[in-house]
Parts: C-alpha cells; structure tokens; sequence
C-alpha cells in the first residue's frame, strides 16, 4: 500500500505542475499536452511513455484499493471480538472515519475527469478541442457544479494523502521525539499546498482569470 501510494503522490505532483502550466497561456499549456503524448520520440513511438505510465498507474490504483481491503479484512479478523473498554485509538479522528468514503468519491471523480478532460466525452468542447479550449469549456462559471465536485474530491485527496503521509512516517519510526511534530506539520502543509495548487486552475477559470 506504501508503495503504491508513493507512486500515486509522484503522479499527482507532476500532474499539478503540469497543470499550473495554464497560468502561462494557451500556447504553453497545448505544447505541454502535446509534449506528453510524443516524450520520447524517435526513440519510441508517439505515446508510448504515456501509455507506459497510464498503465502503471492503473495497476498503483488497483493495488491500492486491493490493499486497503486486505489490510482492512486483516484487521477485523485479528480483533474479532471489540473490547470492552472504550479506548480512542490513535488512528481514529475525522480523516480516517472518511478514508473509505474519501476514497469512493476520489474514484467517482477520476472516472468523471477522464470523461470530461481527456477523452472529452462529456465536455462541451469535446475530443477535437485543444486541451486548453477544453479546461476553460469544463470549469466555465455556468458549470459550477463540475467546479464544486472537483474541489469536494481534491478535498477528500488531501485528507487522504495527509493520513497516507502521517501513517507511512508512523510505519517507519520516524515520529518518535521531537520529529513528531515536524512531521505532522509536513504532512498538513505538503498535502494542502498540493490541494490549493489543483484547485487554482478551476477558480481561476471559474472566476475569468484563465479565459
């Protein structure tokens, strides 16, 4: 799960500077894009790196998930019985109880970026657009709602990248002393910083700063 979940934080870092590329105008913003589909070339064929990644990361959210459920049915049958005392567990809190929700929704919400962003099935631009027409098209203020979904799910991201951070520290001993706190604070400020830069492309263009 470890593992998995650092290959997921790698993508989502490049994928958020990659996406501020937009505050550099159209034409920087669809050189990037194409960028990404000929990386490579002539070395290999158009695409063929990102193929290569769209099916790592596939594979790092199947395994992700598949682990969730393992680690969470390892859980139960290791603790069947619940105790009698009631002990608040160093675990519990607001970001765990709605790690699983956080999860369905953060699924719910790929599948629809997918549709609308990539392959344009569900954007009012559609496939033929450039990939800047059609960021501007998806978050228009009269798409409000779009805009709102994808901030509830970035929401949810953070919550599940600081925990996934906090835990993997905890896993490797790292928050004993006076790194507990650094730690803490790392995971909280790396995990919003993350948040806030993939929710300024939206505002921005919700707002008419990005048109």
């Amino acid at each position: 799960m470890a593992v998995t979940g650092a290959v997921l934080v790698l993508f989502l870092i490049g994928h958020m500077l990659g996406n501020l590329k937009i505050f550099l105008g159209a034409e920087s913003f669809n050189s990037y894009a194409e960028w990404l589909r000929t990386v490579g070339e002539p070395a290999v064929p158009a695409r063929s790196l990102l193929t290569l990644t769209e099916v790592v990361l596939t594979l790092a959210v199947v395994l992700h998930i598949w682990s969730a459920v393992s680690l969470a049915r390892r859980a139960s049958k290791a603790r069947p019985v619940k105790y009698v005392a009631k002990r608040k567990s160093q675990a519990s809190g607001y970001v765990v109880r709605t790690m699983r929700y956080g999860g369905v929704i953060i699924l719910l919400f790929v599948v629809w970026h997918l549709l609308d962003l990539t392959f344009g099935a569900v954007n009012p631009k559609g496939f033929d657009a450039t990939p800047y027409d059609r960021v501007v098209a998806g978050f228009a203020l009269s798409r409000w709602w779009v805009t709102a979904f994808y901030i509830v799910a970035l929401v949810m991201v953070g919550l599940h990248l600081r925990h996934g951070l906090w835990s993997a520290f905890q896993t490797l001993g790292l928050t004993n002393g006076r790194r507990r706190r650094f730690l803490n604070a790392f995971a909280a400020v790396f995990s919003t910083v993350l948040v806030l830069g993939f929710v300024a492309v939206p505002v921005a263009v919700m707002i008419g700063a990005v048109k």
